[in-house]
């Protein structure tokens, strides 16, 4: 199985550049409902990581003093990640795409270059699955 088939594009992902500040990407993950997005270079489109909400949690901490008006001159950049969600290339086999949605709840998918296209969500793959084996996919999707 192609996993192409799993692949929400870069154009119907929620991210974050690499040129934010904190309090930016603080309220686009309260905006979007998300805990963790990925980060993208905004020149070129390269995938530089995920932030979580839990990593800006600790930079408001250890750098901002949790004010709010300094997290704005607080660049994402300089956080750093408890844990990163590696990506995977287009061409990655299901077996590893498996392994990683074990651990987090998307796969950042890039292309030869390095460059963001879209994620792979825990949620799509189970979905799959669940229609392979009979399964109800409404009730596997929750729609």
């Amino acid at each position: 199985m192609n996993i192409l088939f799993f692949l929400t594009p870069k154009a119907n992902c929620e991210v974050l550049y690499d040129d934010e500040s904190v309090r930016e990407a603080l309220e686009r993950m309260e905006r979007s409902g998300y805990a963790a997005l990925p980060i993208i270079r905004k020149e070129d489109g390269l995938y530089h990581g995920t932030l979580t909400d839990g990593d800006i949690l600790w930079a408001l901490k250890n750098r901002c003093k949790f004010d709010i008006k300094d997290a704005q001159s607080c660049s994402i950049m300089e956080i750093e990640h408890q844990k990163d969600y590696l990506p995977v290339s287009v061409s990655t086999d299901m077996r590893d795409l498996l392994s990683k949605a074990l651990d987090q709840n998307f796969v950042p998918v890039v292309d030869d270059r390095g460059s963001f296209i879209g994620i792979v969500t825990r949620k799509s793959i189970l979905a799959q699955y669940s229609a392979s084996i009979g399964m109800d996919v409404t009730l596997a999707t929750g729609t």
